[in-house]
């Protein structure tokens, strides 16, 4: 397990990160973890922008939640978990998005945007799920395996990403 900035941290009771967990505190609002969290193996907790000194907003999870193995949290935005939610494995999440309009400047100079992620109580997010910045899922929710998930979804839910769609047949 690595922990950086560990002075933005802050944990519950019971808290527990696995091995090879690597977890980044540099970020304005810090880590917030309630008590009885996990943080499983491989969890990357990162709220800092790759691309320069931009400080991130960070995270805070209720009690009672967990992060499956080989997940990805990209709190540069703010992310908020709320209590007695799962996530499965190799789940993402990114609370922030490029700004690209302007085709003159090149992508990486014209900024983020960062506008949060909201996950509420008592959420289950199935294994590959990916949420982007701005999406809020309502409380009760069921996100099935590898859906992406770019809007709200309402409290008591249940959306499964239908990609599998057949074009022709041979």
């Amino acid at each position: 397990m690595q922990i950086t900035h560990g002075k933005h941290i802050r944990c519950g009771k019971n808290v527990k990160f696995e091995d090879f967990s690597e977890i980044h505190g540099l970020c304005s609002d810090g880590l917030n973890f309630g008590d009885y969290v996990t943080i499983s193996r491989g969890v990357m907790i990162r709220p800092s922008s790759y691309y320069g000194g931009d400080y991130g907003i960070g995270l805070t999870m209720g009690e009672h939640s967990s992060i499956g193995p080989y997940g990805y949290i990209g709190c540069s935005g703010k992310i908020t978990i709320g209590k007695n939610v799962m996530f499965g494995p190799k789940c993402s999440l990114f609370a922030e998005n490029h700004v690209f309009s302007d085709t003159e400047c090149s992508i990486k100079s014209q900024g983020v945007q960062r506008k949060g992620i909201t996950i509420e109580d008592d959420c289950w997010i199935g294994s590959n799920v990916t949420i982007l910045d701005g999406v809020t899922i309502g409380k009760g929710s069921v996100i099935g395996a590898g859906t992406l998930v770019t809007k709200d979804i309402p409290a008591d839910s249940i959306i499964v990403d239908k990609r599998e769609k057949s074009i022709r047949n041979r």
